[in-house]
């Protein structure tokens, strides 16, 4: 699933969008989630998962994942959950294979030598080993969850990097991204005018730097 609002903010980083949410008062910065290896970036719609304690009849995970494809993120949100995993070896091989952009968990995974060998994004509160398996069961699926303290739901923009992640709704995509724009621009006009002999404070003070992420009107 490739379209215009993917496409642009595949060229903008999880700073920038960052500083554009503050600007618009959007709470999107998922704290706490963060990529197994920097180098994974991650740029989707979210495909959302809850999953609870499974109680006295026995969990599921993964059974999902056949549905989902390219362009699509795997949302899970075991509720911040570290003592068990809800994404493994089989699910990365699959999803790998089927072009998903990527998984990001509210909770951890395990078997990430697969996901660094294939270079599959995962963003998750980090790994250890033990199954979710007859420990977790789904709740629901295709409704909004919780994501590092943010209301993400299905079909939200998602944008992961070494910095972390942030989600971005559908109804505010465009105003987000064109503000994330216009901060990039403004950072790399500095960068230039430093470049070229100018003082940090100089060149910020040119593009107005410092309001850059304000709230508008304030």
């Amino acid at each position: 699933m490739t379209d215009s609002e993917l496409a642009r903010l595949a060229d903008l980083t999880a700073s920038a969008v960052s500083d554009a949410l503050d600007r618009l008062g959007i709470a999107g910065q998922c704290s706490g989630i963060m990529p197994l290896d920097r180098s994974f970036r991650l740029v989707g719609r979210a495909w959302t998962l809850r999953y609870g304690p499974a109680g006295h009849e026995p969990g599921s995970v993964g059974d999902y994942i056949d549905e989902l494809g390219p362009g699509q993120v795997v949302v899970l949100d075991n509720q911040s959950r570290l003592d068990v995993t809800v994404w493994g070896d089989l699910l990365t091989t699959t999803a790998s294979a089927r072009g998903v952009a990527g998984t990001v968990i509210d909770g951890v995974c395990r078997d990430i030598g697969r996901s660094l060998e294939l270079a599959y994004p995962i963003f998750s509160r980090g790994h250890w080993m033990r199954t979710g398996k007859d420990r977790v069961r789904v709740e629901q699926t295709g409704e909004p969850v919780a994501i590092g303290g943010v209301r993400v739901e299905p079909d939200d923009l998602l944008l992961g990097d070494a910095d972390g992640l942030v989600a971005i709704p559908t109804a505010r995509a465009d105003e987000v991204i064109a503000a994330a724009l216009e901060i990039e621009r403004a950072e790399d006009a500095i960068r230039e005018a430093v470049t070229r002999g100018a003082s940090l404070s100089e060149a910020r003070a040119a593009v107005g730097y410092h309001t850059l992420q304000r709230r508008s009107g304030s």
